[in-house]
């Protein structure tokens, strides 16, 4: 089971925190909490109690727990530590060294790495000296989790808001990651498509498919928790949260798809993408990365439409006539571009399949000079398309015998494939 110290400290967000508690508990930790007189002021310790099962820690000279030196084994007893929210004076105590109270002195003496979400009104957030502080433990090693902008408490409207708690949770999951994942594509560059594409008739009208993405993107998470650096240019507006440490680029159809994986496959530091910002999306990037370097690996999980309209009418189609007849042409093959431009890059093609899956995969594992290809066969209703399930048989340009990946969560079958990827790039070299 995993171990995390949640750390309270003084200030109205304090509440989202009881709902932090319960969310990693549900996530399968093992939670234990700290906290300082001020988050005493706005929750009780009972709520924490009750909500993670374990007694609340308050004091750092605690009769009972220091005979067993209680401070220095609950440092030693975290896997991660969180300190959710942190107020401007704990930035300030932590920056400084201290080690005068309970919160203080476990940070100190934790060998875990240690996240600090703080939180406070926007003007304090402002302040030359809160900034500071925040240079300091980004210095001295502690993960900054920013905080969110928004309405606060005290009506102001600014940077300072406690992120809510699945964010914070995905941000404790994601340093974990890090830390128990083999780094198999350290130092890589993973640049990876996904979802559909959108092919416009006119102004009001596609063609597309049931794509929703899942699939590339729980293989950025595992590309990125396996060390690498992710670039994932998703198509069709599709509507996933960006994973935590990739640059997302969003295009829409199938030739702006393959522009931007020209581009960031060959790390061209000048050029700019369309960039759909998400106002709801808090890991979203507003502009792409200009120093990307070229790419290692190209995964190509979109379902990118196989044809486009030879022309999109300018206006709205009337429907006038009981009969539409659309000129269609064929799309660019996007992975088959750039496994003949790109040879040195290790090219991964994926084939939704709904009947003789074998032979089509190993066809395209050929005939688009691939080094490895995942195949699934979308005519099950239980994985594919719009499923949290998935698949795969896996088939290799230097391997006869094909791997099985049983039916898992998109997720497990994501850093199963990272495994198979980093394994034979590194045989390669």
């Amino acid at each position: 089971m995993k171990r995390i110290i949640l750390a309270i400290t003084g200030g109205i967000a304090a509440y989202k925190s009881a709902v932090l508690a319960r969310l990693l508990v549900k996530a399968g930790f093992e939670v234990r909490v700290i906290m300082s007189q001020g988050a005493q002021a706005f929750i009780t310790p009972l709520t924490l109690q009750a909500l993670t099962g374990n007694a609340v820690h308050t004091e750092l000279l605690d009769a009972a727990a220091e005979r067993g030196m209680g401070h220095i084994e609950l440092a030693k007893w975290a896997d991660i530590m969180l300190i959710a929210p942190a107020s401007a004076n704990t930035l300030a105590r932590l920056a400084m060294g201290m080690a005068d109270d309970l919160l203080t002195t476990v940070c100190l003496a934790t060998a875990a790495p240690v996240l600090v979400a703080p939180a406070m009104n926007q003007q304090m957030w402002q302040h030359p000296a809160v900034q500071l502080n925040l240079q300091t433990l980004a210095d001295l090693g502690y993960q900054l989790v920013m905080p969110d902008s928004g309405e606060q408490a005290c009506g102001d409207v600014g940077m300072g808001r406690l992120p809510e708690p699945d964010t914070l949770l995905v941000h404790v999951e994601h340093t974990l990651a890090r830390l128990t994942v083999p780094q198999v594509l350290a130092g890589r560059h993973v640049v990876i498509t996904a979802g559909p594409t959108i092919e416009a008739i006119d102004p009001v009208r596609y063609l597309s498919n049931h794509s929703t993405g899942k699939m590339g993107f729980a293989l950025a998470t595992a590309c990125c928790n396996a060390g690498a650096r992710v670039t994932l240019i998703a198509g069709g507006k599709v509507q996933l949260p960006t994973p935590l440490g990739v640059t997302r680029i969003n295009v829409l159809s199938a030739e702006q798809m393959l522009v931007a994986a020209q581009q960031y496959v060959k790390g061209n530091e000048n050029w700019q993408s369309v960039i759909d910002d998400d106002p709801h999306d808090h890991h979203h990037h507003d502009a792409p990365l200009l120093d990307h370097p070229p790419a290692d690996v190209f995964i190509a999980t979109a379902a990118v439409a196989d044809y486009r309209t030879r022309q999109a009418a300018p206006q709205k189609i009337k429907k006038t006539q009981d009969e539409l007849n659309l000129d269609l042409v064929k799309n660019p093959d996007i992975l088959a571009t750039i496994s003949a431009e790109f040879p040195n890059v290790f090219t991964v093609g994926f084939a939704a399949e709904t009947q003789d899956v074998e032979r089509y995969a190993r066809g395209k594992l050929t005939a688009k000079n691939l080094d490895m290809i995942a195949c699934n066969d979308v005519s099950r209703s239980d994985i594919g398309f719009g499923s949290d399930d998935n698949a795969m048989t896996v088939f290799f340009r230097d391997q006869h015998d094909a791997v099985i990946l049983p039916k898992a969560s998109k997720g497990e079958i994501a850093a199963q494939l990272v495994g198979l990827i980093g394994r034979h790039i590194n045989v390669r070299e």
